[in-house]
């Protein structure tokens, strides 16, 4: 890694919105109309900052008129994503339909995986009791981090049980459901309609794999995969992406209590991790990143760290399927 010379400044994030749009948007015609041979594009409507700034590429790219966005609710998902959700499709006068996917993780045993993890743990735990999953805060705690299950009573009592590896595993595993379930269905609408699937990950979840295999970390293309996180905002400015989404916290909407992305995978929050991420891609000494954005060096070395912990992680994420033998490219599926 070569080390950098000038001072680091978060500004170095800054995006020529304009010129990053335009270019976006013919990558996005070439590869889904002329290599791909499809008409438009389906994705999920979450109401969260990433699936609406590849809604509006999509909308530039294709027309409203060829852009389906699908809302997919299930149990635990909050009432706030759908309305985000539709408002984003009302604002771009993109076709929004609604596919509730509760029977389909009833049926898969979700929930009840799930629920039999957790009690595991917190033998009390009843079904109707909400949860989720935490990691500490890496700058607070340091670089101890275990997950722990937190749960809520309906007379509104917490209590928090540090996870044991086995109880972690089912549950993640259970809750993955959503996300596979999710995926199939916008499969079943882009094969119906001739669409491409586009994927909505940030160049921070993609890095660090925060997201699940075959679930959606599955698509046919992925718009914004180069982009930290706060690019995706400054797009989402641009793009004019209603302030009420801007505004609202990244999450999970995974688990019934409220959750943020930073509590259950990234334990930084989004601006300091881009820029912890920024500086090690481009060989910034961490003290040097450190001093741009007003943390100790030692802190920014724990960061450093952990994106090379869950790099480490995410390889399998981003494996193909392997091969025994190289085939022609005419064969390969």
């Amino acid at each position: 890694m070569i080390t950098q010379t000038k001072a680091f400044s978060p500004e170095l994030l800054n995006l020529d919105c304009a010129a990053e749009t335009d270019r976006i948007v013919k990558w996005m015609q070439e590869t889904v109309r002329k290599t791909m041979r499809k008409k438009g594009a389906v994705l999920g409507l979450s109401g969260g900052i990433d699936s609406s700034v590849v809604t509006a590429l999509c909308v530039r790219a294709f027309g409203a008129d060829r852009v389906l966005g699908i809302m997919m609710p299930e149990h635990d998902t909050k009432d706030e994503s759908l309305t985000y959700g539709q408002l984003l499709a009302d604002h771009f006068n993109v076709e929004a339909i609604v596919e509730n996917i509760s029977p389909m993780l009833q049926g898969a045993g979700c929930y009840e995986r799930r629920d039999a993890a957790i009690k595991q743990v917190i033998p009390e735990y009843q079904p109707n009791w909400k949860s989720k999953i935490v990691l500490p805060n890496l700058l607070k705690e340091g670089g101890y981090r275990v997950f722990s299950v937190v749960v809520q009573t309906p007379s509104g009592e917490f209590i928090k049980k540090r996870l044991p590896l086995s109880a972690y595993q089912t549950i993640v595993a259970a809750t993955n459901f959503k996300q596979r379930c999710r995926k199939m269905m916008e499969y079943y609408h882009a094969d119906r309609l001739n669409y491409a699937v586009p994927g909505t990950p940030n160049r921070l979840e993609y890095d660090q794999g925060f997201f699940v295999k075959n679930g959606d970390g599955a698509a046919d293309l992925k718009p914004i995969a180069h982009l930290y996180k706060s690019q995706v905002y400054q797009l989402a400015a641009y793009l004019d992406v209603p302030e009420v989404i801007r505004m609202r916290p990244p999450t999970t909407d995974t688990y019934s209590l409220e959750q943020s992305q930073e509590e259950f995978f990234f334990a930084v929050s989004y601006d300091k991790l881009d820029c912890c991420l920024y500086g090690l891609n481009n060989g910034f000494p961490a003290a040097d990143v450190a001093a741009g954005i007003g943390l100790p060096s030692e802190q920014v070395e724990l960061v450093y760290g952990d994106i090379e912990s869950k790099r480490k992680a995410a390889r399998y994420l981003h494996m193909p399927p392997q091969l025994i033998d190289s085939v022609s490219k005419h064969a390969e599926a």
